[in-house]
């Protein structure tokens, strides 16, 4: 993907963390929770899940359903002339579900590559012994995942922290079995969990991109008070959790 301009940074630091302007809302928010936009040389708006497409971007921070209403409002189309000024834009009618399917993808992708470094664990026995011995840094379910294994892996997890009684518990993903199964090339996967805080923190990136288009982003406590690892329910707060014995990479 090539975009002819350079981008204009004009962002405001806050502890560290690069805020972007969404197009739409005019809200700003961490680069990090946001959607980045590019064009393709022929003019095609696409989705750079990764934000890492060279030249002028657009970031949108809203959620699949106000940007299907914007766009079929026109207020998609003038919000995206004045972020890629002078260009020719041609604008997906598909470009919502185009992006989904790049989060989706960016966040799968993500899970894969820690699976074959060895920081992912599935299966509901693995995961409850490295919780107890409090070795394990995230831990997640699927969408369809049972309420009573996901609750027991939950206070394996708080007794290896010393978190009992904290209502720390796992985050739910917006996937179901079947979908994380195929993406990791593996039977059955219901249960998933890191063994590293800093992989929990490389997967929170595009767990909380997704979670914020899906609509679900106040399930994972956005306060600008966090980190983008616990607003996407990556990592506990620093007072329900006291990470330790957790290998580092």
């Amino acid at each position: 993907m090539r975009i002819p301009h350079n981008e204009r940074l004009g962002s405001v630091i806050t502890d560290g963390e690069p805020e972007r302007k969404c197009i739409l809302s005019g809200a700003h928010d961490v680069r990090d929770a946001l959607v980045r936009l590019a064009i393709s040389p022929d003019g095609e708006v696409l989705p750079d899940a990764l934000a890492r497409a060279p030249g002028r971007g657009a970031w949108i921070g809203v959620s699949r359903g106000q940007l299907e209403t914007a766009l079929t409002k026109g207020k998609l189309k003038g919000a995206l002339a004045r972020a890629f000024k002078g260009a020719t834009l041609s604008i997906p009618a598909d470009l919502p579900e185009r992006i989904e399917a790049a989060l989706l993808r960016a966040f799968t992708d993500r899970l894969g590559l820690e699976m074959k470094s060895g920081r992912l664990l599935v299966g509901s026995d693995r995961i409850a012994e490295h919780a107890r011995m409090g070795k394990v840094a995230w831990l997640a379910h699927a969408a369809d995942a049972g309420e009573d294994g996901s609750r027991k892996l939950d206070q394996a997890w708080r007794v290896g922290q010393d978190a009992e009684g904290s209502g720390m518990a796992g985050v739910t993903l917006p996937l179901d079995r079947t979908t994380l199964s195929v993406a990791l090339g593996r039977d059955n996967v219901v249960h998933l969990a890191l063994t590293d805080r800093s992989a929990a923190q490389r997967l929170a990136v595009p767990l909380q991109r997704l979670l914020r288009y899906l609509g679900q982003g106040e399930k994972t406590g956005q306060d600008h008070g966090e980190s983008p690892a616990q607003r996407a329910g990556l990592l506990p707060h620093d007072d329900d959790l006291r990470l330790k014995d957790v290998p580092k990479q």
